[in-house]
Order: structure tokens, then sequence, then C-alpha cells
């Protein structure tokens, strides 16, 4: 990525991008047998400017994915603010946001203020933090349950005998609503038998909760293997932003 890429330069770097990785969306749901409306794309913004948000959004792109707090509220509000002076100007809309990182209880207040939907609940201490930060922004979130594949902590995610049972508790909040399952695919492991296991444990938690259709797998390297195991949501960052900044 050229950092130094004019406004027109950067949308037309990811005008490209985008329509790449739809073309590959699309080859992989006719491979599965899926239907292209059924698979919805999250495009993973952490550590790129607010600027290529707006850009997105420009082009189409209705959820955005963060996965830092300081970082995400900042850029959520820079585009408020920018679409309250500027309505209807191109990429004046804010998408959608999803907050796809580790969460921390202490966050989660702060999380549940402009976060559409949070990917990352792998703890009961969490949950009951987003559903009172919620009640307090007088909103409900979209909640997905984070499931271990590896059983590394520092990865997060429940493991996935306990999945059931935090999608339990979940689902018994006010202000939360469960909607599904997220997981990531271990390093170095086959995503194609990682994402099978995910959609094992979707499975289970859709016998109770028939409203938790939503599987949110598969990123730049592996969303063809998520769509076969029947993925709905695809977290996909370098694939259209390039190689993230140097970490701020």
């Amino acid at each position: 990525m050229a950092e130094a890429a004019t406004p027109a330069g950067r949308r037309e770097q990811l005008e490209g991008a985008l329509v790449a990785v739809q073309e590959r969306i699309e080859r992989a749901c006719t491979a599965a047998g899926r239907c292209r409306e059924d698979v919805h794309l999250v495009v993973v913004t952490k550590f790129f400017p607010a600027s290529d948000i707006a850009l997105l959004a420009g082009l189409g792109v209705t959820d955005v994915g963060e996965s830092r707090d300081q970082e995400a509220a900042a850029k959520v509000a820079e585009l408020r603010c920018a679409a309250a002076g500027d309505a209807g100007a191109d990429g004046a809309t804010v998408p959608r946001v999803h907050f796809v990182g580790q969460l921390q209880s202490r966050k989660a207040g702060s999380v549940a203020r402009y976060a559409d939907v949070v990917h990352s609940v792998d703890r009961e201490k969490v949950a009951r933090a987003l559903d009172h930060g919620a009640q307090a922004a007088g909103r409900t979130l979209d909640v997905l349950v984070q499931v271990s594949l590896d059983a590394d902590p520092d990865r997060g995610g429940v493991p996935a005998a306990r999945a059931g049972e935090l999608a339990d508790v979940v689902a018994g909040m006010g202000h939360l609503r469960l909607r599904g399952v997220m997981a990531v695919a271990p390093l170095g492991a086959d995503p194609d038998r990682a994402f099978a296991d995910l959609a094992t444990v979707a499975a289970g938690i859709r016998e109770r909760h028939p409203g938790a259709t939503w599987v949110s797998a598969g990123m730049s390297g592996d969303l063809e293997a998520a769509i076969a195991h029947g993925a709905t949501h695809l977290r996909v960052g370098s694939a259209i932003l390039g190689s993230r900044p140097a970490h701020r």
C-alpha cells in the first residue's frame, strides 16, 4: 500500500481490491452451493485511518471491523461528525461497526456505546459488562460467542465444550442479542478442519437458540474454507486494505 496515495488514488486501490475479494467470495459460494446473499463481508479496518472507512462506505461497504477500543471509538466519532456536517457526501455514511478483537470487561462499557456487533464474547464477565454498558447506552447489541479452536489463551475464545453454556448466559441478558459464534482458525492448522469443528459447535447452539444463525469465520487467507463450512460473516482486512501500517 502506498501511504502517500492521493484520496482518488487510494479509492482506486480499495475499489480494485474490493472487487477481487468479492469475486473470490462469489466463486467460493458457487463451489459450496450457497447463495451469495447469505455471506456478508466485514472489512477489518484496524490500524487504518477513518478516511479509508469513508472511502469504503462510498464504495458500498456496509460493515467494518475494529479490534482496539480507543482507536475504534475515535474513528467512529470522527466519521459521525463528518456525516453530521456533510450529510449526503460520498463516504459520509457510517458503516455498521463490528468489534472483532479480544475484549476486556473494563472496556466493555466503552465498546457498547459505538459498536453494533461484538464478535468476541468469551467469558461471562465480559458478557455481563457488555450488557450493563448497553443498558446504560440505551442500546441492544448483537453478540457472538467466540469459540477457541486451539486452546491458545492468547487468542481468546471459550473452549468448544463450554460454548453452549456461555451462549445460554448471553441469550438470557436483556440488552444483548445472541447471534451465533465466531472463531479464528488455529495458526498453522488446516482451516478446513477448524471450520468444520466450528460448524458443529454452531449447530449445537442453534438447537437451543434458533436465532443464533451467524457464523463469523474466515479472513483474507482462508475465506474459501470458511464459506465451504457455512460462514455467514467474513472478516477480511489485508486483502482489501493492504499491509497494515506500522503499529501505533
